[in-house]
Parts: structure tokens; C-alpha cells; sequence
């Protein structure tokens, strides 16, 4: 634009490099054009038929029966948890979703069996904390990576822990067992299933200053045995195994480390109101699926595992577990992952506590 308002038109070899014609510098430049928007629509077809081909995968998934690996024997929480959600699942999905139990490693070998699997959503893993949280705080190295192995699906449940003793036994509250472990540190032992329950134990020493060796067992269900028969002083133990014998009388439950007292167990106080302050010890039950597992597949999944944990029968059936129904998607779930692993590693620091 000149001074006085008139347009200049430029001559083309004015804007084209020295020693170019016009004609052939233009014939470049739309070539060089003409390239880059093929490869503009070359991304385009190819990121259209990905999620074409995710959508069509989704559409039809799943085709055969689905698995759902459980790293401990039947029994404990994730086992009888697990069976719950794939029985309602199976009936959504229109095939069998069967678990199977891989017990081994304190849950090592369950959870590296699927993140080894064929990423293709048919095999997933019923993840409590001790595996996606407590393990990576306690080992230096693992067969696979919480946060980078698998792919949230969907959390399903909560539960708090619950301290138990031999009902025949002196021990009638939380301060007598503080009492009585001091009194007698060389009798004085607990029983742990797995890393969650070793740390939770720890952590309940450190506030307390209770006395207390650890005896490692293989299941929630041998727990609550070696309660039953005097073998250990005590117990942190989930819901699921120790529940029925605690409402036989056999077993004493003298607190539930939850925020709260359990609806099936009102008369069990908090480990708050025994006395133990600053000590909330939550577990968790979720699905999560192999790391790539296509994102059609995964959201399917959390669409229909949450309509499964939002059932009322579902609700209760895990209430009745003494578990606290939930529903996280999988980005939520993601996100306690990664808390839980930040606190628990503090501890296992703190206890000085390595499994490796």
C-alpha cells in the first residue's frame, strides 16, 4: 500500500530468490504445498481409521471369555470381590468373565501374569493397594510397574482393615493389646497375608509403641487360622476372611482402621476412638487391564464395570463383605494409586522395611 492509498503490485521475480524464474519458483513452491497438505491428509485418514478401528474393536469386544487374575488364594477380599463384579459382568458383556486365582510373591505373580498378557482386554487383574501401591514402597524392584504396566479400569471398593485377637484370649480392647505386648515382647507376634497388612502393623507400632514380631502367611484366610488357634497375637486383617468368625465369636475385632465404624460391625470402634490417633488405613479393589490395551476396549470396560459397582445388589453384596462399595473411573483410580505409593513409601522408609 503506497502513501497515497494506490496498491503496488510486486513482480514475482521481486519475491523470488535471485536466478529463479517466476513461472518455476511458483511450480516449487505449490509442489513443496502440495506435499505437506498430503502428508496433512495422510495423518488425518490415518488417525481417522485408528479410532475407526478402536471403535469397531470396542463394538465387538468381547468375543470369548474374559479373565480376571487374582494374586491371592480364595478367600481373602480381592478373591470374593472379584467374583462379584465378574458374575454381573458376565451377564452385561454377553460372555463368561471367569477368575482365577494365581496366588505367589506377596502378589507379584499375579499382577506380572497380566502385565504380560496380550493387551486386548481379555485379561485383567483385580488390583487391591498391596499390589498397586504397597509392593512398589516395599520392593526396589518389581516384575512389572504400577503406574506404567497397566491401564485403570474402573475402582469398585474400599475397606478398612480390621484388628482382631482370639475372642477366648485377656486381650478385650486395643490398650490391653498396647499393654500386653510390652508386658510380653518375647510372646507378642502378628500375622500379615501380605505387605498392606506388615505395614499397617508397623505403622500401628509406631504410634502406639506396641511390641510385636512379624509371621508371615499366604492368605487372609490362614490370618485368621493362626488367630483362631493362638499361633499369633494378633491381626490386621480385611474384611472377608475374618468377618464370619467375628460374628461366630470366635475372633474379637478390637478396631477398624477406616475413617469411620463399619455398618455390619457398629459396636467396633475406630482406631481413632481406641486411642490411635492419625492412623486411617484404607485398601482398594479395582480392575486395570494391561498397558495398551486399546482405549475403546478400556472405556467399555469402566462404562460397564461402574453400571456393575453402581447395581444395588452389587452395593450390598459388598457391604455384606464388610467392604465399602465405590465407583472411580479409571482416572480417579490412577490418582490414588499414586497417592497411596507416595504414603506407603514414607512408612516402609520409616519402618525401615524392604522386601527385596
Amino acid at each position: 500500500m503506497r502513501g497515497d492509498g494506490s496498491t503496488r503490485l510486486l513482480d514475482a521475480n521481486q519475491v523470488m530468490p535471485a536466478g529463479k524464474g517466476p513461472v518455476r519458483a511458483m511450480r516449487r513452491f505449490v509442489q513443496a504445498g502440495g506435499f505437506a497438505v498430503s502428508l496433512v491428509w495422510a495423518s488425518a485418514i490415518a488417525v481417522s481409521a485408528t479410532a475407526s478401528a478402536q471403535g469397531d474393536a470396542a463394538a465387538g469386544f468381547p468375543t470369548h471369555p474374559i479373565k480376571v487374575v487374582v494374586g491371592f488364594a480364595p478367600g481373602g477380599s480381592p478373591d470374593l470381590l472379584a467374583r462379584v463384579i465378574s458374575q454381573k459382568l458376565s451377564e452385561r458383556l454377553k460372555q463368561p468373565v471367569v477368575v482365577e486365582n494365581r496366588p505367589g510373591a506377596g502378589a507379584i505373580l499375579g499382577a506380572e501374569i497380566v502385565s504380560r498378557a496380550a493387551p486386548d482386554g481379555y485379561t485383567l487383574l483385580m488390583a487391591p493397594g498391596s499390589t498397586l501401591s504397597i509392593n512398589p514402597a516395599v520392593y526396589s524392584k518389581l516384575p512389572y510397574d504400577a503406574q506404567k504396566s497397566f491401564e485403570p479400569i474402573a475402582l469398585v471398593a474400599l475397606w478398612p482393615f480390621l484388628l482382631s485377637v482370639n475372642a477366648g484370649g485377656p486381650i478385650k480392647s486395643v490398650q490391653d493389646l498396647v499393654a500386653w505386648s510390652k508386658a510380653n515382647p518375647d510372646k507378642s507376634n502378628y500375622a500379615s497375608a501380605s505387605a498392606a497388612f506388615q505395614l499397617a502393623t508397623e505403622l500401628f507400632k509406631m504410634r502406639t509403641g506396641a511390641r510385636f514380631e512379624h509371621i508371615p502367611f499366604k492368605s487372609g484366610g490362614e490370618v485368621v487360622s493362626a488367630i483362631l488357634t493362638g499361633q499369633v497375637t494378633m491381626g490386621f486383617a480385611d474384611a472377608g476372611p475374618v468377618l464370619p468368625q467375628i460374628r461366630s465369636g470366635k475372633v474379637r475385632a478390637l478396631a477398624t482402621t477406616g475413617p469411620s465404624r463399619s455398618p455390619e460391625l457398629p459396636d467396633v470402634p475406630t482406631l481413632k476412638e481406641a486411642g490411635v490417633a492419625d492412623m486411617i488405613v484404607e485398601s482398594y479393589g479395582g480392575l486395570v487391564a494391561p498397558k495398551g490395551t486399546p482405549p475403546g476396549i478400556i472405556q467399555k470396560l469402566e462404562q460397564e464395570t461402574l453400571a456393575v459397582a453402581g447395581m444395588a445388589e452389587v452395593r450390598e453384596r459388598i457391604s455384606q463383605m464388610g467392604l465399602v462399595p465405590a465407583g472411580e473411573t479409571g482416572k480417579e483410580f490412577s490418582g490414588r494409586v499414586a497417592r497411596e505409593i507416595a504414603m506407603w513409601t514414607g512408612v516402609a522408609k520409616a519402618a525401615n522395611i524392604t522386601l527385596d
